[in-house]
């Protein structure tokens, strides 16, 4: 069998150490990113998800944001000292994909289905991973590192009101990528009979 799309999930890995030496225009990466998603199934082809792609001032002003809220949270002066770093490390990156859901979207889809209601949520979520794997799988593919974060919705109405967010956006997920500056370690998996059951 062809083994073309596992070999891409390979390279696809959570790489914290990010770098801004990315060869890519702006533009590139955008277009990269919009067609990917696209292409990323959602149920009832909804097509709920949607993204802020920060490059440049907009890249840090995310991680500034997140920075901001922390600060608020985390009293203790040393431990934040741990946290600023963490978000240092972010912020080195070359820029970051904002995840988000149009729960106006969702809440049409429950009126217009009602015998699916609850399931529209769920199904906005699978749609949302799909996004995320897909997004993060095409970066990789081109030598890109990334990680997803999940400062939400810590950080919500700072960046709604930073980037003009519509606010049925809803929040799910941030995306630092850039080079690659230290790879992934190993990656350990369970075993496949605590995971899979397979029948003939």
């Amino acid at each position: 069998m062809k083994t073309e799309m596992l070999n891409l999930e390979k390279q696809r890995r959570t790489i914290y150490a990010l770098g801004k030496k990315v060869d890519f225009a702006n533009n590139e990466i955008a277009d990269l990113i919009k067609n990917v998603m696209k292409q990323a199934p959602t149920a009832f082809n909804s097509q709920t998800t949607r993204a802020v792609i920060a490059f440049g001032d907009s890249h840090d002003k995310v991680w500034e944001i997140v920075r901001e809220n922390l600060r608020k949270v985390v009293k203790d002066d040393e431990a934040f000292k741990t946290t600023s770093a963490k978000i240092d490390g972010f912020k080195a990156a070359y820029a970051t994909v904002l995840f988000f859901s149009d729960m106006d979207v969702v809440h049409n889809l429950e009126k217009q289905f009602p015998t699916y209601a609850d399931n529209f949520y769920d199904w906005s979520e699978q749609a949302m991973g799909n996004s995320n794997f897909a997004v993060w799988t095409a970066l990789a593919e081109n030598g890109l590192g990334a990680s997803l974060q999940h400062y939400n919705p810590l950080i919500d109405e700072d960046i709604r009101a930073a980037f003009d967010i519509p606010a049925s956006w809803r929040l799910r997920a941030e995306m630092p990528f850039g080079s690659i500056e230290q790879g992934a370690g190993d990656k350990e998996f369970m075993a496949d009979e605590d995971r899979f059951k397979v029948f003939d």
